[in-house]
């Protein structure tokens, strides 16, 4: 009897508190903001006054893969690149030695905004492309893309790589 008394009262508090419930999800629905997609390792999305792009990456985050790089590809496809990531910030220098493909590179900070991008890496090119001090990550995509896309110094990168404290769009 006291059980089945708990339970009718314990139903009667969830359906009470089901109007409260549905009454606070519909009065913060209209506040929401577009959802940002969800940042995952394998993706890259940029954005600026141009807009925004999204680049499936593999990951260069050892010695062993950013030394590897794109070396020896002789494609890739049009939204997909390669993203180095750094354990913190620092010069970054890039040549094209052993590459097959025309390559841009965009350089980031630890926020995540695009400081240098080189244009049109030439292939098996061994000139040194500084991207300058302080970077974290560096993405290579297809040559002619930033300029087509309109990616500038100033867009910025938003990927798991950035601490959320401090990324210009955070994840």
């Amino acid at each position: 009897m006291i059980r089945r008394a708990l339970l009718v009262l314990g139903l009667l508090g969830l359906i009470g508190g089901a109007g409260q419930i549905g009454a606070q999800a519909q009065t913060s629905a209209p506040m929401q903001e577009k959802a940002e997609p969800a940042c995952r390792a394998d993706t890259v999305l940029l954005r600026g006054d141009w807009g925004q792009a999204r680049f499936s990456v593999e990951l260069a985050d050892t010695p062993q893969t950013r030394s590897q790089g794109l070396m020896f590809r002789e494609s890739m496809p049009r939204s997909t690149g390669m993203l180095f990531i750094y354990d913190r910030p620092q010069r970054a220098t890039f040549w094209m030695r052993n590459t097959l493909i025309p390559l841009d590179m965009i350089f980031t900070d630890e926020a995540g905004v695009v400081r240098h991008v080189h244009h049109e890496a030439i292939p098996g090119d061994e000139t040194t492309i500084d991207g300058g001090s302080g970077i974290l990550t560096v993405l290579e995509i297809n040559g002619g893309l930033a300029r087509a896309m309109g990616i500038t110094v100033g867009s910025q990168m938003r990927h798991p790589a950035f601490a959320a404290a401090t990324a210009a769009w955070p994840c």
